[in-house]
């Protein structure tokens, strides 16, 4: 396995797959990316990322059942692996960890 470090993009797409549940296919988190962060996520980059994620041990993959929709083509749906789970964990941790420690910046009531 390759280092477990999550980058932002990386920490989102998986938080994406997360979210997404049995859903979690490329174009579906392509969609959810956007919807999140009002950015557009591109495909390829998106694979990119996956394949990364993949490489890292913190996702999973399997190929669905084809469709006629599809052209008879599988989908390929991801899901978080346990490693990723912990990686995911140890971000959200580390996040709270830096945010605790800023003094005087208290978000509450101020959105």
């Amino acid at each position: 396995m390759k280092g477990a470090n999550l980058g932002e993009f990386e920490e989102l797409v998986l938080l994406t797959i997360a979210a997404l549940a049995s859903e979690a296919y490329s174009v579906a988190i392509c969609d959810e990316l956007e919807k999140y962060t009002g950015r557009a996520a591109k495909l390829g980059v998106v694979h990119s990322v996956l394949n990364r994620l993949e490489d890292k041990g913190l996702a999973k993959s399997r190929l669905g059942e084809a469709t006629s929709t599809r052209g008879g083509k599988r989908k390929r749906f991801y899901e978080v692996s346990h490693t990723g789970k912990v990686a995911l964990m140890k971000a959200k941790e580390m996040r709270e960890n830096i945010w605790r420690n800023i003094p005087g910046f208290n978000l509450e009531g101020s959105i």
